[in-house]
């Protein structure tokens, strides 16, 4: 990464988190978004990634982002859903955010440092979500999970468009939201552990 410019980086970096944390939400509708905008010129895609704006690439994200919404309003296939997100909530998030690393000339490079941004940049808010679902089936039976799930979908969107026109400000509040939440877990799992024999 010889002759990066820094004020270049931070930017892209910071757009990286933010529509990484969107796909923490929802995994297929950032990309679909995000294609569109690059299509349309909004956004620039470093080149190895312009597929993402590709005619068959935005059917591909349609379709699957109808799939995850519509799915997610059913209580049984919500968990399944949930459970298969878990690893591809990270995949997408490490996509997003290495493409529009468009300061890094390097593909590889960008892809490596996207991963390692954007992966847990998704991991954060699927995490907090599994936990209010958890919680959501556990004192409602499942009936509140579909307006959790709405109540997603807006989240999805209202963050994605607060990286689009503000992304230091979105990886901001992603870096606020992630410290909460390992705190929780952290405290959670403190709480649990036995206490030392005497």
């Amino acid at each position: 990464m010889d002759g990066l410019n820094l004020a270049e980086v931070v930017p892209s970096l910071a757009l990286g988190i933010g529509l990484a944390a969107c796909a923490g939400l929802r995994a297929w509708l950032p990309l679909l978004l995000l294609g569109g905008l690059a299509r349309w010129g909004v956004i620039s895609l470093s080149p190895s990634f312009h597929f993402i704006s590709s005619n068959r690439a935005l059917i591909l994200f349609g379709v699957a982002t109808l799939v995850e919404i519509a799915g997610d309003k059913i209580p049984a296939v919500d968990h399944a859903l949930d459970a298969l997100s878990t690893v591809l909530r990270p995949a997408a998030g490490a996509l997003l955010a290495s493409s529009v690393l468009w300061s890094v000339s390097d593909p590889l490079t960008a892809l490596a440092l996207g991963t390692a941004v954007g992966a847990p940049s998704a991991l954060v808010p699927h995490a907090a979500k599994s936990t209010l679902r958890i919680a959501s089936t556990t004192f409602t039976g499942g009936l509140a999970n579909p307006v959790l799930s709405i109540l997603e979908d807006a989240a999805t969107l209202v963050l994605f468009l607060l990286t689009v026109v503000l992304p230091l400000v979105a990886a901001a509040l992603v870096a606020v939201t992630a410290f909460f939440v390992v705190r929780k877990l952290v405290r959670r799992a403190s709480a649990t552990r036995p206490a030392p024999a005497p």
